[in-house]
């Protein structure tokens, strides 16, 4: 898997990789990535790549003509460039998503700044657009990195032990169980006993209970979307 950020502030992004279970993929060579920066394809003699929006409005739009050059560099040189665009105005990014885009060779993330990017852009060259939440963000890197982190670990080899991915929150459309570890007892606060027996059917389904209890508090669309499958 070959993460592509398209971006003028590689920095925000880089550092990510530097530590823990994405640099260990990398090193392993499960996971790489590289950096585009529009700002070199601009043909501005000022290196501008952001100008008024027409029709009016508050804040600058990136233009065209850098991210047309740049999104075209990236096709011409990997055919398997899957282009997404982390948007506002998207669908939800979800578990799912993550799991079904990690079976992909080369995921590219272009990332908006200012007011966002012309939408002749993203009309030509998305893929996919994906919101991460009902908020605005001065840029589209953080969640570039967002979809990134979780697309990565379901990529195989990434995580040390691929049963880590069974018991999670999302999957069946539920949120995961409460967890806990030693000690048994903490200032007054206990472990479940159920938890303790070493009984692992009747533990299960406690979790299971425990999961459907939290989700139903929660996040209740998602026992909603449960009952609708």
């Amino acid at each position: 898997m070959k993460f592509t950020f398209v971006t003028l502030f590689p920095n925000l992004i880089e550092p990510y990789f530097y530590d823990s279970i994405l640099k260990r993929a990398i090193d392993s060579e499960f996971l790489s990535y590289e950096f585009y920066n529009p700002r070199d394809y601009t043909k501005n003699k000022h290196l501008k790549v952001d100008s008024p929006m027409v029709g009016g409005g508050a804040g600058m739009l990136m233009n065209c003509q850098p991210l047309f050059d740049c999104l075209d560099e990236i096709k011409s040189k990997n055919e398997d460039a899957y282009i997404i665009f982390p948007l506002a105005a998207a669908k939800p990014f979800r578990q799912n998503d993550a799991k079904r885009l990690a079976k992909k060779k080369n995921l590219v993330f272009v990332s908006g700044r200012y007011e966002g990017i012309d939408e002749r852009v993203i009309e030509k060259y998305a893929n996919e657009v994906f919101s991460i939440g009902e908020f605005i963000l001065t840029g589209g890197e953080l969640p570039s990195l967002v979809m990134a982190d979780a697309i990565a670990r379901n990529v195989d080899g990434v995580l040390g032990n691929a049963d880590s991915l069974t018991m999670e929150s999302y999957e069946n459309n539920l949120l995961e169980a409460p967890s806990f570890s030693k000690p048994e007892n903490f200032e007054n606060l206990s472990v479940i006993k159920e938890f303790l027996k070493g009984n692992h059917s009747k533990i299960a389904d406690l979790k299971n209970n425990l999961a459907i209890c939290k989700t139903k508090y929660f996040r209740p669309g998602l026992i909603t979307r449960k009952k609708t499958k």
